[in-house]
């Protein structure tokens, strides 16, 4: 086996095996997908290099890629396009994010076939953007009245989408009872004894949410797949009827939090958080223009998690519908970096983080960007490489899970 394998082994050992097994199918996708399940790699191998400057300190989302952006609807119900994906939220040098994108560019574009010479000019632009958005130290956000091109039409989409439609895709009717679908892609049934205690659990936090209390009631969970990086941890979704009008309801995903990636490899000290959610939920809102809906946090059987409204996985850009339009694709990453440098405004001067006075200074002295590039190409060959040795040990069975003892699937 290569060391690439054993470093991803090691660092997923904690996680359910069913469900990393699955993370180790997706990953063997492609390289981007690679790139999106292996976030310990990219840092770990950024910070042994020491290629790039470490200022200024900025609040990240630490896992920033084409994928970490989407739609989702805010706590006031209108509908944002914004950085989505706060997991390995950390305190850390502003160019590390960079780092993370830009790479993602140059992988995501090659897995999509689109030349280097495209995604070399893209990746430029992204930075100038970025720059240019800090140096006038003014944080901006994308709703449908601000957005404009391919996201304009998007988020007018996702807005016009009917509450009841998501509710009927992901549900069925069974003995007059409306239930999770459970189709082993998205949502995995749990048993018995887990889904008691997780009713119990759910019941009581509807019961303490000032916004849900007493309005709403639990009808049915499931354990949920969503995304590449985060599969293997606990995530579980919610069916909720509203009491006084049983014809709504609400899908509320509720998913464990682990220490961010990041932290191994910062010197900056981070907030003394009382849990992994609380700073995954703190860095969040501070970093977003508007919260998810319901966005909070929980403790279950001594593991913390991040409650919010269910956000499809399909409310984020398909860059393989439009790899062949050039202009759709500048309109999309122009908007990725105007987000990315607001989301670094917003929440300048906190708890640690460069003052907005250095940011605007980062933004007008752009001599650290072919420094960037630079490393971001060579890194995404670096992927490559790692992918290609990763493919192999999966082919020869490396990441094949071992039967659970007594046939019982962890977390269902």
């Amino acid at each position: 086996m290569s060391s690439i394998a054993e470093r991803i082994k090691q660092y997923n050992s904690g996680r359910l095996p069913v469900y990393t097994a699955l993370k180790y199918q997706l990953m063997a996708e492609n390289a981007f997908r690679f790139l999106r399940g292996t976030c310990h790699l990219f840092y770990e191998d950024l910070h042994h290099s020491d290629a790039l400057p470490q200022y200024p300190l900025s609040w990240v989302c630490g896992d920033l890629h084409l994928e970490n952006f989407g739609t989702y609807k805010g706590d006031n119900r209108l509908v944002y396009f914004d950085l989505n994906d706060f997991d390995e939220g950390a305190l850390a040098p502003a160019t590390w994010e960079l780092a993370r994108i830009v790479t993602s560019i140059f992988t995501g574009f090659e897995s999509l076939s689109v030349k280097k010479k495209e995604a070399k000019e893209v990746a430029r632009m992204f930075l100038d953007v970025y720059s240019s958005t800090l140096a006038k130290g003014r944080a901006r956000y994308i709703e449908p009245q601000t957005a404009h091109g391919i996201v304009q039409l998007f988020l007018e989409k996702i807005r016009e989408r009917k509450q009841k439609e998501l509710i009927r895709q992901r549900t069925i009717l069974r003995n007059d009872k409306l239930l999770l679908r459970i189709d082993n892609v998205r949502f995995f049934p749990i048993d018995k004894g887990l889904k008691k205690e997780l009713a119990a659990h759910f019941t009581q936090w509807i019961l303490d949410n000032p916004i849900l209390q007493k309005r709403y009631k639990v009808l049915d969970m499931a354990f949920r797949i969503a995304g590449t990086g985060s599969l293997g941890v606990k995530r579980y979704v919610f069916l909720i009827r509203n009491n006084k009008d049983p014809k709504k309801h609400l899908l509320i995903d509720m998913k464990q939090s682990l220490p961010s990636s990041l932290a191994p490899w910062l010197n900056t000290p981070q907030p003394a958080w009382t849990s992994e959610s609380e700073r995954v939920v703190a860095i969040q809102e501070r970093m977003q223009n508007v919260s998810p809906a319901l966005l909070s946090t929980t403790t279950f059987q001594g593991d913390s998690y991040v409650l919010k409204e269910m956000q499809p996985t399909a409310d984020r850009i398909d860059f393989l519908l439009i790899r062949d339009r050039a202009k759709d694709i500048t309109c999309v990453v122009e908007d990725m970096a105007l987000l990315t440098a607001s989301a670094q405004l917003r929440s300048a001067g906190r708890q640690g983080a460069a003052l907005p006075d250095e940011l605007i200074a980062f933004g007008k002295d752009q001599h650290w960007q072919q420094t960037l590039l630079d490393y971001a190409a060579e890194y995404a060959e670096q992927v490559k490489k790692d992918y290609q040795a990763y493919f192999k040990d999966y082919k020869a069975g490396y990441f094949t899970p071992r039967p659970p003892e007594g046939g019982v699937l962890p977390g269902r």
